[in-house]
C-alpha cells in the first residue's frame, strides 16, 4: 500500500508493507504512479532486469527508486509490476512495463529526481515503512 503526502514543491510517497520486498515493489509503483496518472492501464508488455548494490537501511529506497526513475528517463519504460528479491549485497529485481505513448498514458508529473529530504525506511513492529520526497 502506498500513499502521497504534500511537501513544498515536491511530493512525498509513504508506503507500508509486510516485508521489505514488497515495498520495495509498491514503492516502485507509486513513483511511476506520480509519472503516469493511470498506471492500472500500463501493460506489462516488457520485462527488464533491475540490480542495485547495498544493505538494507535509508539508501537502499533512495537508490532502488533512483534506480527506477534513471531507467525511464533513458528508455521510456513505465513500469507498473515488480518482483524484488533481496540479498546481503542489495536487490536484484525484474520489472515490467511498456514504452511511455501520450496516447495511452495521462502523462502526471515529470519526476525530476528522488531526494535524501525526509528519507526514511524502517521495520515497525511487524510492517516496514517507507518514506521518500520527489523533485518534481
Amino acid at each position: 500500500m502506498f500513499e502521497y503526502f504534500d511537501h513544498t514543491a515536491d511530493v512525498g510517497i509513504r508506503v507500508r508493507a509486510a516485508d521489505l520486498a514488497e515495498l520495495l515493489a509498491d514503492a516502485g509503483r507509486a513513483l511511476f504512479g506520480l509519472i503516469v496518472e493511470n498506471l492500472d492501464d500500463v501493460r506489462d508488455a516488457e520485462v527488464i532486469d533491475v540490480r542495485v548494490a547495498g544493505a538494507v537501511g535509508d539508501d537502499l529506497l533512495f537508490d532502488w527508486l533512483s534506480e527506477l526513475l534513471h531507467t525511464f528517463e533513458t528508455t521510456g519504460l513505465v513500469l507498473c509490476r515488480f518482483d524484488v528479491d533481496l540479498s546481503n549485497d542489495g536487490i536484484r529485481a525484474r520489472a515490467w512495463g511498456e514504452p511511455i505513448d501520450p496516447d495511452r498514458h495521462r502523462l502526471g508529473h515529470e519526476v525530476k529526481a528522488v531526494t535524501y529530504h525526509m528519507l526514511k525506511l524502517e521495520q515497525t513492529g511487524d510492517e516496514w515503512l517507507g518514506e521518500a520526497v520527489v523533485d518534481l
